[in-house]
């Protein structure tokens, strides 16, 4: 249960469970941010050590906030992975080598506080919806491309999920019939043909052939140096061929996005994560001009393509603002 303290005095955290970090922050009642702790997250070596290292980089994010951990009215917890959302139970993290981490009642018997648990895309497009570029909107959707493409979407002011689980799997969408094989099994996901590993693998090869002279220099074929601010420098030194690849990633994605305004009727898409923060302007124009040449005519004018506003913020404050809407009962 949340404690029971004065309202002036309400604190939230909101805590991200990254791949390689752990981010753990603190906001008043205001949502101004009052402290944060980051801890690297330290892959496998067990859920138990990983839990207890998410215990304390809270603990350290609110003596950073110069405030007592019986002052926190609640905690959000963005995740990774499938999660079991009632039983605030992280069913799988095969980058942490965890399953079946009871994540809310373990952090609520050491913190005797309500923890919140939630996809970590989930709780970013709600940080845009609360904070960012999604405000004032009754529905938005976000499109964050990375390693994989990650989705959420807030519906008339709620987080869109299933009856127990999280939703909106849109790189697994199929855009090309009989396409690509992708790394869930299937073929012609979105993720076989937008991701940022799909992009750095086929920017690899176009160096290797000689098409991209800039890359080749710089980062070689080596996929893992192939990140975001690496397609970026060799698009503006005159790789056109990179500048290709990533359009017609960005195609695909419009024709996901397509699908989704027919189905949702969102006011907005949010497209965020590592590439479109590198890229904006580019994933911004080509995901918009295929998504308004793909939907009917009445959808045209109703929804409007933007790039994400808060950055490597937006699931802290994103689980934050979820822990008090769920505290107040609203969720």
């Amino acid at each position: 249960m949340p404690n029971d303290i004065d309202n002036d005095k309400k604190y939230w955290v909101g805590f991200d469970l990254g791949g390689t970090k752990m981010l753990s922050t603190v906001y008043n009642k205001q949502f101004e941010l009052c402290g944060k702790h980051r801890t690297k997250t330290k892959g496998h070596d067990g859920s138990k050590a990983g839990v207890n290292r998410m215990i304390n980089t809270i603990r350290q994010s609110i003596v950073d906030a110069d405030i007592a951990v019986k002052d926190i009215s609640g905690i959000g917890i963005g995740c990774p992975g499938p999660l079991d959302l009632d039983r605030g139970i992280l069913e799988s993290a095969p980058n942490l080598g965890w399953t079946n981490v009871a994540i809310k009642d373990s952090l609520e018997d050491e913190l005797n506080c309500g923890v919140h648990l939630m996809n970590d895309v989930d709780a970013g497009v709600y940080g845009e919806y609360r904070f960012g570029a999604g405000q004032n909107c009754r529905t938005i959707v976000g499109v964050f491309p990375g390693t994989g493409i990650g989705g959420g979407c807030v519906y008339d002011g709620k987080i869109l999920r299933g009856a127990k689980s999280t939703c909106m799997e849109i790189g697994h969408m199929q855009v090309v019939p009989d396409g690509p094989l992708c790394g869930c099994g299937k073929r012609g996901c979105l993720e076989a043909v937008a991701s940022r590993l799909v992009i750095a693998s086929q920017a690899a090869a176009a160096a290797y052939r000689g098409q991209a002279p800039h890359l080749m220099q710089n980062q070689g074929t080596d996929i893992s140096r192939i990140r975001s601010g690496a397609l970026k420098e060799a698009i503006h030194s005159g790789d056109a061929v990179i500048d290709q690849i990533v359009r017609n990633a960005a195609r695909y994605i419009g024709i996901a996005v397509a699908n989704i305004v027919h189905l949702l009727a969102p006011d907005k898409i949010i497209l965020g994560g590592g590439m479109v923060e590198a890229l904006p302007d580019l994933f911004v124009t080509e995901v918009k001009k295929i998504a308004v040449a793909r939907v009917l005519p009445s959808f045209i004018d109703s929804f409007d393509v933007v790039a994400a506003e808060l950055g490597d913020l937006a699931s802290v404050l994103g689980a934050a603002a979820w822990a008090e809407r769920s505290t107040d009962g609203s969720a």
